[in-house]
């Protein structure tokens, strides 16, 4: 089956910088589009950043010019390098990627999930 394993969240002071990892790891053919999202407290979870298999990228409003996103298709792993944080970037970060591979009954193209890094903005 597919992993995704989100790593490199934590407490920071507003102004500081963080990089998210996201490894993919398990019976995987492809991986085609991939992306970081993240869910605050009482809120809906959204887009923060895009990046297709040919480096295209996308980012919400919110984070341009902050926060870049990056893979290494060789290591089947994804970025994302957040600075100038602010309070309002405090969420949980999920990894979401469209992979081709086995999910637990046959081969098949599907979305996976991570479980979430913790990133918290705060003095």
């Amino acid at each position: 089956q597919v992993q995704l394993v989100e790593s490199g969240g934590g407490l920071v002071q507003p102004g500081g910088s963080l990089r998210l990892s996201c490894a993919a790891s398990g019976s995987i053919g492809s991986i085609y589009d991939m992306g970081w999202y993240r869910q605050a407290p009482g809120k809906e979870r959204e887009v923060v950043a895009t990046i297709t298999s040919r480096g295209s990228t996308n980012y919400a409003d919110s984070v341009k010019g902050r926060f870049s996103i990056s893979r290494d298709s060789a290591k089947k792993t994804m970025y994302l390098q957040m600075n100038s944080l602010k309070p309002e970037d405090t969420a949980v970060y999920y990894c979401n990627a469209d992979v081709y591979g086995y999910n637990g009954i046959r081969w098949t193209r599907f979305d996976s999930w991570g479980r979430g890094t913790q990133v918290t903005v705060s003095s």
